[in-house]
């Protein structure tokens, strides 16, 4: 079956209504932990074919996340779901009314390779939540562990339902010619533009989870030893390749010395060991061998690899302007004084920050993660995916009486009292 029948069927079911019914996404949602727990050995070999993934860190940034978010949809999906009843107001008194969540429809969930397990399957999570159907794309850079997804998704949901497609660029292409309710797309601002641009086509919305330099200050009230182990933890993980990786470093002047020899340290601890996730390809390694001979170059695009350039600044507000001068990174990290770090909030936009640690934000799924600007929109995790892949319809239900009718209708015979009512 070709794209555009998998698009047209899918397009068919959704109509028919069967994925709106709240007892019906719970069980699918049980469907997907229960697949997920029958093919995770299997998922645990491929990550460490293709990427050289430990089991332990698959584990942690992989399966545990996703089961986290289908344990939690199943549990709360029935009351997201619910009517929403808010107040009226003069204007409209005697009603009332709610706003009704309904499903987008069909949504395109494009995934990257650096986590291709957590990364296709919370916002699949979300979709089934919200009773919306979808059409998966894994990332062809990450072979075997897009095999293993195809086949579990496969055998777990009718393609009318849910669908999995592997390829190319070309296949992205197709995909993208097709009229989706909704896309998301993990991945690079470049490519980010590229689903935008056809998005815009048929105005469909977009979720865009992309990535950027995100800036790590520290400041000379750190403490050394800690920040040092907890960045290069934050940049070793999946051995930097990762969106919300420290990106570059603004240390103060009269702590760089010392920084600098703790980060050496704590690197190489950190390194001492053959659990290091591999370098995805060779134009990756490429890319990240000719920041040798052009070091400028890390300054400017994304480095996405175990490279943390670093500068010096002598006043916070110089760090906060080299932040502000460049596009909005997806997280800031700050290791300093508190007082401080809500001040550097105040001041610089991101799509998140961490205060004297990395990455954390992203591991707690009761804060909404997404970009801001050119490193991402749109919101996922828990509530927050339901909500993204569904229509708040705003609903008012009206008094049904003459009276009523008399009040508002021209000519507005009722004028003096329709003044006083609105105030």
């Amino acid at each position: 079956m070709t794209i555009k029948e998998l698009n047209m069927q899918m397009r068919r079911y959704f109509q028919v209504g069967e994925t709106k019914d709240v007892a019906f996404r719970k069980a699918r949602l049980k469907d997907l932990y229960q697949a997920l727990t029958v093919y995770e050995d299997r998922l645990y070999e491929a990550l460490q074919q293709d990427l050289n993934k430990s089991n332990d860190e698959a584990f942690y940034t992989e399966i545990s996340i996703v089961k986290d978010e289908i344990r939690h949809a199943i549990r709360h999906v029935r009351r997201w779901s619910r009517d929403q009843f808010v107040c009226g107001s003069p204007a409209v008194t005697p009603s009332r009314s709610y706003i009704h969540y309904e499903p987008l429809g069909a949504a395109l969930i494009i995934a990257p390779w650096n986590y291709p397990v957590n990364l296709l399957l919370c916002p699949l999570v979300a979709a089934i939540s919200a009773g919306c159907c979808a059409m998966l794309k894994p990332s062809p850079y990450v072979p075997t562990v897009s095999h293993v997804l195809t086949e579990m998704i496969q055998r777990t949901y009718p393609a009318q339902y849910i669908s999995i497609v592997e390829g190319h660029r070309e296949v992205n292409e197709e995909l993208l010619e097709q009229r989706w309710d909704i896309i998301f797309f993990t991945g690079s601002p470049a490519l980010g533009r590229v689903v935008m641009q056809a998005a815009a086509k048929n105005l469909t919305p977009c979720i865009l989870e992309l990535g950027g330099k995100s800036p790590c200050i520290v400041d000379k009230e750190a403490d050394i030893k800690m920040a040092a182990r907890r960045i290069a933890w934050g940049k070793l993980i999946n051995n930097g390749q990762t969106c919300v990786a420290p990106d570059y470093l603004l240390v103060h002047s009269s702590i760089a010395d010392k920084f600098m020899h703790a980060l050496d340290e704590a690197i190489d601890d950190i390194s001492d060991n053959n659990q290091i996730v591999r370098i995805v390809n060779d134009k990756a390694r490429a890319r990240l061998e000719s920041y040798e001979n052009e070091p400028e170059k890390q300054w400017e695009e994304e480095i996405f690899g175990p490279i943390l350039p670093m500068r010096t600044f002598s006043n916070l507000e110089d760090a906060e302007l080299y932040v502000n001068n460049h596009e909005k990174p997806l997280a800031l990290y700050y290791f300093g004084d508190e007082e401080k770090a809500k001040r550097v909030i105040r001041h610089t936009s991101s799509g998140g920050v961490v205060v004297n640690d990395t990455l954390l934000h992203v591991a707690n799924p009761n804060l909404p993660f997404g970009g801001v600007g050119n490193s991402g929109m749109g919101r996922y995790h828990r509530k927050a995916g339901f909500l993204s892949f569904s229509n708040p319809k705003s609903v008012l239900v009206a008094w049904n009486h003459p009276l009523w009718m008399k009040l508002k209708e021209v000519p507005f015979r009722q004028s003096k009292l329709l003044r006083w009512l609105l105030g």
